[in-house]
This record gives C-alpha cells, sequence and structure tokens, in this order.
C-alpha cells in the first residue's frame, strides 16, 4: 500500500523542478536541538510515537510523507509536504503531515506535550527533487540551485528552505527521494 503525501497542484514543471500550490494541511510537529542529522532523528522518534499509539486514544494513525525538517524559529513558517527541517540557533521543526482523513477535532491528542498538532495554510513551493543520503553538500548544491531558479523565474522566496525526506532509512540510498522546498510568494 503506498504512503499518502500531501496532494498539491503544480503550476510550473521543469526538468528536476516544480512550483506547486498546496492545500490547508494538517501536521504534527515538535522542535528539537543539535545539529541536522541528530535533530531529524529525535523528531522522529517523538512523531513516530504519537502516530504509533502515544496519544490519548492509543491510536494509530497512518504513517505520510514526507518528512520535513526546517529551521525552527520564532515566526511561523508555512510547510506542506512530508517531513521538513530547518536551522536557527541549532533548533529545528521536524514535521509529519496528518492523513488527509483527519481534521484537528478528529485527531487524538499526543500524550507528549512536545508535539504540537498544527493548521497550515494553503500555501506555494518552489521544489527541487534529488535524490541519495541528503547529506550537507548535496542539501546546499541544490538549495542554491534552487534559488537559482527562483530568480530565473521571478519568484520571491518568502520563508527558509524546508527539507523534505520521503523514504524509511531502509532504502536504498540511490533510490531516496529528497526534495528542498522554499516557500514562495503567491502573485496578487
Amino acid at each position: 500500500m503506498a504512503t499518502e503525501e500531501p496532494q498539491y497542484q503544480a503550476t510550473l514543471q521543469q526538468g528536476r523542478f516544480e512550483v506547486r500550490d498546496y492545500p490547508a494541511l494538517i501536521a504534527a510537529q515538535v522542535k528539537v536541538t543539535g545539529e541536522r542529522g541528530e535533530a531529524i532523528s529525535a523528531g522522529f522518534r517523538l512523531l513516530a510515537n504519537y502516530i504509533f499509539g502515544g496519544n490519548e486514544r492509543s491510536q494509530s494513525i497512518a504513517m505520510t510523507a514526507p518528512v520535513v525538517q526546517m529551521p525552527s524559529n520564532d515566526h511561523t513558517i508555512t510547510l506542506s509536504s512530508p517531513v521538513t527541517q530547518s536551522e536557527d540557533n541549532n533548533a529545528w521543526l521536524i514535521r509529519f503531515m496528518m492523513p488527509r482523513s483527519y481534521s484537528l477535532d478528529t485527531l487524538p491528542k499526543p500524550n507528549d506535550q512536545r508535539v504540537h498538532l498544527v493548521t497550515l495554510p494553503p500555501s506555494r513551493f518552489a521544489v527541487v527533487r534529488f535524490s541519495g543520503l541528503g547529506k550537507e553538500p548535496s542539501i546546499e548544491q541544490n538549495t542554491a540551485e534552487l534559488i537559482s531558479y527562483l530568480k530565473d523565474h521571478n519568484l520571491r522566496a518568502v520563508g527558509p528552505p524546508l527539507l523534505a525526506r520521503y523514504n524509511p532509512p531502509w532504502t536504498v540510498w540511490f533510490l531516496r527521494r529528497n526534495e528542498i522546498m522554499l516557500p514562495v510568494q503567491v502573485e496578487a
């Protein structure tokens, strides 16, 4: 059975690059500190505990993709897609998107106070897809390529880049799907 991913409308597609419009989404998220690799692992474990029954109803919730990691900061950053991570003074926000069949009212309350359920507003992202382990050099290179793509298409980023990972850790490295996502301004 395929892992559910957030639905989106691609408004522009060119090779590995896309501009996507996402509807409002619900996410479970946690803020963690540490270097990128440690933070994604710690955040993943906390969120996995929630969806595997660590909630008031001991209810399992289907895993979705991607897992998003992004720098954590005081202002709200829209994010849609699997799990993302971002960095702000070594603090990261890790997110799992919740399955479409749930609303904030129907999701069970997390047992762990560090896990928060949030509604993410509709948003637009410029995205570049790449394979591999998603190590820093690759993340930096793909982020630079995405920023160049934005400039070439007169798009303006309105937030930090997000790292979205779609595959379980046992997936062979060259088959792994990753994305760098940059929230972009929606034209009026």
